[in-house]
């Protein structure tokens, strides 16, 4: 069984979450997608962040409709900073994925900076590495290797249809009034405007 892992902060969950995780699953055979909205991700400290039962329940409509994705909400149970490596070591404790393969989803920017991660050599233990990346971009797979010894053999890179969605655009667009529309799924547009996120501070 070969599981994808896909974590982030997901404020909102938009669609080119979405492709990056459809990419992957198609190129690597994937049986699952898992997408982890973090719960205290310490790379993103400076600033605030949705209350994680929002991001949760839009991580949940967003994929809804594809049996090959779902949503799990370690990270929010777990107390302290989300660690990508602690959350792989209890995912290989649950008897669902006993004898599975982890393969950690990332963007090429994120897997560039990989070395500063917490306990980067025990991740790379307990998984192998995607880098989703737009055609051409490249990635120094011999600087990994001289920061986290090893670590090249795990990792490989796919092109993918990347779109130019940020969240803290769709973030800025609602608070502006303006149409997020096929930046999100319906639902999560939806979900959006019924709980006012984003919305200034009155």
């Amino acid at each position: 069984m070969r599981i994808g892992v896909f974590g982030g902060t997901f404020d909102p969950i938009h669609m080119g979450h979405l492709i990056i995780a459809e990419d992957a699953r198609a190129a690597l055979e994937l049986d699952e997608v898992l997408f982890i909205p973090a719960g205290q991700p310490w790379f993103k400290s400076y600033r605030r962040i949705t209350d994680t039962h929002h991001r949760l329940a839009m991580a949940r409509l967003a994929v809804a409709d594809n049996p090959r994705f779902s949503v799990s909400d370690i990270e929010i149970r777990r107390s302290g900073p989300s660690y990508t490596v602690d959350t792989l070591g209890e995912l290989r404790e649950h008897s669902k994925y006993a004898g599975a393969e982890f393969i950690v989803i990332l963007g090429v920017d994120a897997l560039r900076e990989i070395d500063r991660w917490h306990q980067p050599r025990a991740l790379f233990e307990l998984s192998s590495v995607v880098g989703m990346a737009r055609p051409a971009a490249t990635v120094n797979l011999s600087v990994l290797h001289a920061a986290i010894p090893g670590s090249s053999s795990r990792i490989s890179l796919l092109d993918s249809a990347l779109v130019d969605i940020s969240g803290t655009d769709i973030r800025r667009r609602v608070a502006e009034g303006r149409s997020i529309r096929y930046r999100v799924p319906a639902y999560v547009e939806q979900y959006i405007h019924e709980h006012g996120l984003y919305l200034p501070a009155s």
